[in-house]
This record gives structure tokens, sequence and C-alpha cells, in this order.
């Protein structure tokens, strides 16, 4: 008689109606199961013959949900969680100029960026994200902030023209940022970039800096490029070139960057961005919401471009609701293209899973599900009336699925949503917190 292997241990299995992995791409795995040991993916196979090859510490069965990757906020800036509401229904500059950077300027210290993260952070895990790109100010209280709260990150080391809270000189930005990268370039869930604001608020000295430090130390540069029309016809009078050309010129545009908004863009600049391997962040709803413009994200997919997808700042969208996220740069593309077939659903949830994480230089860590990879992984319950029938999964999560019908998150193999209930966080407590900002901003007085 044939001798039967024994089952392999393994810590965790998680069983679904439907796998879908991202890579392969648009692959639907109907009735499968995931195993996952010290924190990575170790296997993707039928549920019963995962049942027969792994003794699992814990099995999840969740027959009636898909199971994807977990979703990639690739653009956002969470400790404006607190400035939700605070200046709504104004363009760009006015919002910006005249409203937010005024009331930051009274508020943005230690205690607000951790208090916002730690909103932000609770919202996003209920919504089935894993993972984002940070771009703010007091990077250490960031880091250590995702790090308690088992989030992954990729916090940025801000550069900016002007004085904050953080630093008051352009030298101090680089000395604070670097002191920052030495202390978390190692961490499991931290992971380090620098984020020079925008090009027309860095000068080419300091852009110039940030490249060559970027290539010796090989990180991401996370900015707002061509975020509106505007940014280009000024750029013009101030460089006599278009934001993107003068990046170029300082040898920034190359594959390293994460070019965020990007909705003013020439043929000519969508096949540079191809062609230099850059990534493209797309942000629709905040875009919609400040009437900056329409990134051309379909032509941007068809020359080859990464595309990731990001919620900007709760204070510009108003929320991290990826799953949204999603089904308007679905929706958006098909207006804009005039094409019923652009941005189909599963090249969108690559967008917010794989895409991200390709752009924030994790591609090889996480983002999909794979052998190798890290086990971060969001369970979404399909059985509600509002997505049956079932045919296309993909489909389902992009066009009729909303972020309460989460149920699991498992950032690393650790259960950070347990049934739709958030693990090891204090919801009274960040309730409680947020109204105690909510009063000190309200009282505010802005500057007309």
């Amino acid at each position: 008689m044939p001798v039967t292997a024994a089952p392999q241990a393994c810590d965790l299995l998680i069983e679904a109606g439907w796998v879908v992995p991202v890579e392969p791409h648009g692959v639907v795995l109907q009735d499968h199961a995931v195993a996952v040991s010290a924190g990575v993916i170790v296997a993707i196979l039928p549920r019963a013959e995962a049942r027969a090859q792994y003794q699992a510490a814990q099995v999840v069965s969740r027959p009636g949900s898909v199971l994807v990757p977990g979703l990639v906020n690739a653009h956002c800036h969470n400790p404006m969680t607190l400035l939700r509401g605070v200046a709504d229904d104004l363009p760009l500059m006015t919002w910006l100029q005249q409203h937010i950077w005024p009331i930051e300027g009274q508020v943005i210290g230690p205690e607000f960026v951790a208090d916002g993260i730690e909103l932000a952070v609770a919202e996003m895990v209920r919504g089935g994200t894993t993972s984002c790109a940070e771009n703010y100010f007091f990077p250490d209280v960031q880091a250590a902030t995702y790090s308690r709260l088992g989030f992954r990150a990729l916090v940025g080391l801000p550069v900016i023209d002007f004085p904050t809270a953080w630093a008051r000189t352009q030298d101090e930005y680089f000395e604070k940022g670097l002191e920052v990268h030495d202390n978390w370039r190692r961490h499991p869930l931290v992971s380090i970039c620098f984020v020079p604001h925008a090009p027309y608020t860095v000068n080419d000295v300091a852009l110039e800096r940030i490249r060559m430090l970027s290539d010796q130390l090989d990180l991401v540069v996370h900015c707002h490029i061509h975020e509106t029309a505007h940014e280009n016809t000024e750029a013009m009078k101030q460089h006599g070139s278009r934001q993107l050309a003068r990046l170029d010129r300082l040898g920034l545009v190359n594959d390293r960057l994460m070019a965020v908004h990007m909705t003013d863009l020439s043929d000519a600049e969508i096949a540079l961005c191809a062609e230099r391997g850059v990534s493209v962040v797309h942000c629709p709803e905040s875009n919609l919401k400040l009437a900056s413009g329409f990134c051309p994200a379909h032509k941007l997919q068809r020359a080859g471009v990464n595309l990731a997808l990001g919620t900007d700042g709760c204070a510009s969208n108003n929320d991290l609701d990826m799953f949204g996220e999603m089904r308007t740069a679905a929706l958006l593309a098909k207006g804009v293209s005039g094409d019923a077939s652009a941005l189909d659903a599963a090249t969108t949830l690559r967008m917010a899973t794989l895409g991200g994480a390709r752009a924030m230089g994790l591609g090889e860590r996480t983002g999909s599900i794979e052998p190798g990879k890290l086990a971060d992984l969001t369970c979404v319950d399909m059985d509600p009336l509002e997505t049956q029938p079932m045919y296309h999964a993909i489909s389902q999560l992009v066009y009729a699925t909303g972020r309460h019908q989460v149920s699991d998150v498992w950032i690393g193999g650790v259960r950070k949503l347990d049934a739709g209930v958030l693990v090891d966080m204090d919801i009274p407590a960040i309730r409680a917190k947020t109204r105690q900002w909510r009063n000190r901003i309200a009282g505010i007085k802005v500057p007309a």
C-alpha cells in the first residue's frame, strides 16, 4: 500500500469560495484555500487538497467570500483624517492655501500625527486595506505609530521649501529625515521613501539632493506631480518647461518615481513615463472633488505604465475607501476615454493591489497571493443581497461591493479584523480623541 504523507503543519488555513490572486492576471480560483506559516503564504490549492496536506493551528472558513490581496492605498495623508470635512467644496489652491495650511499650522505636532494615523488605520483595516504610502510631516511619529498598530506603511521623509513644525531649514529636513531612515530602514512593516511635496514647493537644489540620495539609498520618491493644468502654466512662466520635463532634467524621472495625480499629461509625457518605468498613482475621487482634472489612466495603462490607486487625504476625498476608489476609477476611465472596456475590473483590482505594491517598492513582498509573499490578505463577504447573484467575482468586487462587506484582514499573517471586529484597537478611545480634535479645530479662525 502507498504511504500517505503526514500533513504539514501551518499556522493558518483560509478557505474561501473564491480566491483572486491578482497574479496571474484576472484569474479566479473557486473553492480554494491559502496556507500561511510564519506570516508568509506557503500554498494556494483546492480546499479539499489543503485539508489533506496541511494541519493548521487555525482554520478560517469563508465559503461565501472572496479572498484577495490586502488593498494598497498608494497615496494618503493619514494624519489629515482629523481634518475630514473641514473645508469642503473649494478649488485646490483655495482649499490648500487659505484653509488647510493655516489650520495645520496651529495643530501639527506629534500628537496630531499619531491620533490621525490611528483613526485612519482603523478605517483602512475595516475597509480591507493592509498597506499605504504616507505623505506627511513627523515621519518618526508616523513610523512608530504604524509599527505599534501592526500596519504596513511606506513612510515619507518630507521636503518642502518653507518652515514647518517638523523642520525649519532645508538642511534640517534632510538631516532629520536621514535619521528617521537610519532608525527604520530594516523594519518588517515600515519602509522609507522621500516625499518632496510638489515641484512648485521644492527648489531645484533640494530636488537634486533627493535624486542623489534616492540613487544612493535606493529609495522611492513619492511626489504630487501635474495635479492641475494651472501647475504647468505657472511652471512654464517660472522654469520655461512643464514640471515633468523639469524633473527629468534633474534626473528624477525613473523607476523609483511615484508620480501622484498626473491629470495634465501629453502623449509624449505618457510615453516618457512608460520608457522610464515611472509609476503613476491615480486619485480619482480627490481629483474630482477638487476639480483638479482627469488622469488619463486608460492611456497610461495602454502605454504600459504601472498604475496604482490612492485615496489622497480625508480632507479632500473624504474617506479612505479603496472599494469606492476602484469603482470610481473604472467608471471615470470609461467616461473620459469614451471606451467601455477601459480599465476593466481585473486591471482596476490590480491597480489597488499589486500596482500599488510595485509603486511603493514592495512588489516582491506583497500585493498578490503567491507562495513566498507576505500574508497581507482581505476576505470579502459576498453573501449579502447587494452582491447576489455571483457571476464574476472580480467584476462584483469592483462594481457592486462596499467596504462594509470586508469580514477579515491579515497583515503579515496577523489577524487585524476578525469577522468584522477590529483586533487590538480601542474604538471608544479613538472616538474620544477624535472628538477632542474636532472641538479644537472647529475653534480655529482662518484668516479671510
